[in-house]
């Protein structure tokens, strides 16, 4: 009675208030630590997800076929002739090696490659130094100008492999609209769309506008193309073939310069893409350093040739000459021995 009066418990009251205290906060932690292990497995179940997605991605991109490059580069290169019209070629099959193109370097036009990634800072600066000059010596037929899109800087745009998205949409173009792929290739490198190394580069989007704007229709086939970047394969092995195996159609004996930009590379072995721009005139490499503008090296190089054939032409006319003068020598001597005779 006396506890009831004065509201204390009991010891054995407070005995029994303590077991269900330490009973109810068991429950708790028990179902505490249930509700954690739930979690956890499920953050493992969801990790294993998403790596197994992540793997089996990768596994369906390496198991892909490589499909067939953009007709019109077989050799790797989109090449501009006269009027800056494509010489045309079919696409690249699997498995099928890039073959330099067929050309007589005895005669003019003057053979020109040009190697670029489309976020090289020199690259950019090389076009907008010589852009219209070269536009103007292939659409008078001087020149046939090659132009051997790579990928060497994808690392450098955050994750967002700019240089081959850009090369692949200038393969996409070449392949489906290629009167006006010399266009897109001028306004890729210029000052005003060209990104600086190291950012995120243009959009797919924006990658197509700048198609529109060099004259290309955004047909649904186009879109398409840049959307599954369809020739990044292609991109890719274009540059592992010239950075391993060596740049094709040199001159025979040709050597390019080393890293140091001073050096050539060895003569018994590949002569690999080292550095860009990277600029070969008739199977020999270009190097403003050593060889002076650009334009003046294209006037030396064609004045050698039109002198070499000026002069082989002479010594026809010479030998011609001297054919007629014996064939003349000839006649009269039979006309003189003719006489006597009578």
């Amino acid at each position: 009675m006396a506890n009831e009066t004065n509201g204390r418990l009991t010891k054995n009251e407070r005995r029994a208030q303590g077991r269900e205290q330490a009973r109810l906060a068991r429950e708790l932690e028990k179902k505490r630590e249930k509700r954690n292990r739930l979690l956890l497995q499920g953050g493992v179940a969801l990790g294993v997800v998403a790596v197994l997605a992540v793997v089996c991605l990768v596994l369906a991109q390496s198991m892909k076929p490589a499909g067939p490059g953009p007709a019109n580069m077989a050799s790797g290169a989109a090449i501009f002739g006269k009027d800056l019209k494509i010489v045309e070629s079919d696409p690249l099959q699997p498995g099928t090696e890039r073959t330099a193109p067929k050309v007589n370097r005895d005669e003019l036009p003057l053979d020109v490659t040009v190697f670029v990634d489309y976020m090289c800072p020199g690259c950019g600066a090389f076009e907008q130094a010589n852009g219209t000059m070269l536009e103007n010596y292939v659409g008078s037929g001087d020149i046939t100008l090659g132009i051997y899109p790579m990928n060497f800087l994808d690392n450098a745009s955050q994750g967002t492999k700019y240089s081959t998205r850009a090369a692949n949409l200038f393969a996409c173009v070449v392949d489906e609209q290629p009167d006006v792929a010399f266009a897109l290739n001028m306004k890729l490198l210029s000052a005003e769309v060209q990104p600086k190394e190291g950012t995120t580069g243009l959009t797919d989007d924006e990658l197509l506008k700048q198609a529109e704007s060099a004259g290309a229709k955004l047909t649904t086939e186009l879109r398409q193309c840049v959307k599954d970047v369809r020739f990044a394969n292609f991109i890719t092995s274009n540059y592992t073939s010239v950075s391993e195996a060596g740049v094709l159609g040199l001159a025979k004996g040709a050597q390019l310069l080393d890293v140091d930009g001073v050096s050539l590379q060895k003569e018994d072995g590949p002569q690999r893409l080292v550095s860009t721009p990277l600029v070969i005139v008739n199977g020999q490499q270009w190097n403003q350093t050593r060889d002076g503008s650009l334009e003046s090296y294209l006037l030396k190089v064609k004045g050698e040739l039109e002198q070499k054939n000026g002069s082989s032409s002479d010594s026809k006319k010479d030998n011609s000459s001297d054919a007629k003068k014996d064939d003349s020598s000839d006649t009269k001597k039979d006309s003189e021995d003719t006489k006597k005779s009578d």
